[in-house]
């Protein structure tokens, strides 16, 4: 019942040690690991905080002290007024903004309430909650330190306030973040399947002897896929703000106008995993490879500011990073162009690096 079944296994042994599909499937668990436990850290520390101290006094400078010590919080700079606070929080250059009027120190003198004021960039809902948890903690330590006489009106009276998303939902924080995820996934994903598909079925070598040009092939097959890009991009975008009632509080014209230049490098990414795979197998490992870190690297679930500096370096090198800081930027946040030039510059970087680099490999492989 089993005769030659020892001649079967040694040669499908072979097979499967000469296939280049099956060191993907080794190499791909080993990376993942690695790179996801280290990188997954829910923990928040060093928050970039901007601070308006109207007070500047001894008192204050003790206050703010406390924040650094605890090392959630790491100010990055001081504002010189109330309103360069939020701008720099809308910016995305601040998580959160600490404000100190000029009574503050006369208030403790006199055993008053000492009110400070806290904002917090709600559009990451992770860093929102353990940021105002911190604040208020420090808030009553500094209270139980200040306190002159037991039974008196506790000194720091704490005024915190979420900017963005006031409710602290979820759907305002991850809907956004998803729309990235989804376009990235669509664009690469058919990309590289419909080219992969076409080298298997036999038809790209017919297309190679018409009398079409190879970038006049390479453009044909990559702008239908730019137009279902684009709506994916309306369609998801409709039902964020219908379905999940996830507002957009800044441009719509220039979150159309990024996320078509998004669109760019993530169908470079798809060409290029259609220049290395061989069959559709090849093509979806290759996919995963590079969806998994998009998702847990990119700042969509985890903050990237605790990552370690490889790690965080790694997720520099995701275009969809600078695009779902886009997006939050826009929707939850009204920031301007003003605001989120330095991610468009990079993605732009990205579109022409990978797209460009794909596309000459793409060339090759068709040599």
């Amino acid at each position: 019942m089993l005769h030659g079944l020892r001649a079967m296994v040694y040669k499908e042994a072979i097979q499967v040690r000469r296939d280049p599909a099956t060191r993907i499937v080794f190499v791909v668990p080993v990376i993942q690991l690695l790179v996801f436990g280290y990188a997954i850290d829910t923990e928040v520390r060093h928050v970039p905080t901007v601070v308006f101290d109207a007070d500047r006094r001894s008192a204050s400078r003790e206050f703010l002290s406390r924040f650094e010590a605890t090392g959630v919080f790491t100010i990055t700079g001081e504002a010189a007024d109330p309103s360069g606070v939020r701008a720099a929080i809308v910016s995305g250059r601040a998580k959160v903004g600490i404000l100190i009027p000029a009574r503050f120190s006369d208030d403790l003198l006199h055993a008053r309430a000492a009110q400070v004021q806290v904002l917090v960039d709600g559009s990451n809902n992770t860093i929102a909650t353990q940021t105002l948890a911190a604040a208020n903690g420090i808030a009553l330590q500094a209270a139980a330190a200040l306190l002159p006489a037991r039974g008196l009106r506790a000194p720091i009276d704490l005024r915190p306030r979420v900017l963005f998303n006031e409710n602290m939902e979820s759907a305002n924080f991850f809907v956004p973040g998803l729309v990235g995820i989804i376009l990235q996934l669509t664009t690469v994903f058919l990309t590289a399947f419909s080219i992969v598909r076409e080298r298997e079925r036999g038809t790209m070598e017919q297309l190679m002897v018409t009398p079409v040009s190879r970038w006049a092939l390479v453009l044909g097959k990559v702008l239908p896929f730019v137009a279902i890009g684009c709506i994916v991009s309306l369609v998801v975008l409709g039902l964020m703000v219908f379905l999940f009632h996830v507002p957009i509080q800044g441009n719509q014209a220039l979150l159309l106008a990024l996320s078509a230049l998004f669109l760019v490098p993530s169908l470079g990414l798809g060409i290029l995993i259609s220049t290395i795979a061989s069959n559709q197998a090849q093509a979806m490992q290759l996919g995963f490879l590079v969806m998994l870190p998009s998702v847990l690297l990119s700042g969509f679930m985890f903050p990237r500011e605790e990552m370690p500096l490889v790690i965080y370096g790694l997720s520099c090198l995701l275009p969809v990073t600078y695009y779902i800081e886009i997006l939050r930027g826009i929707i939850l946040r009204g920031a301007g162009m003003a605001d989120l030039w330095p991610q468009a510059a990079v993605l732009a970087v990205f579109a022409v690096v990978i797209f460009l680099g794909s596309t000459r490999r793409f060339h090759k492989r068709l040599a």
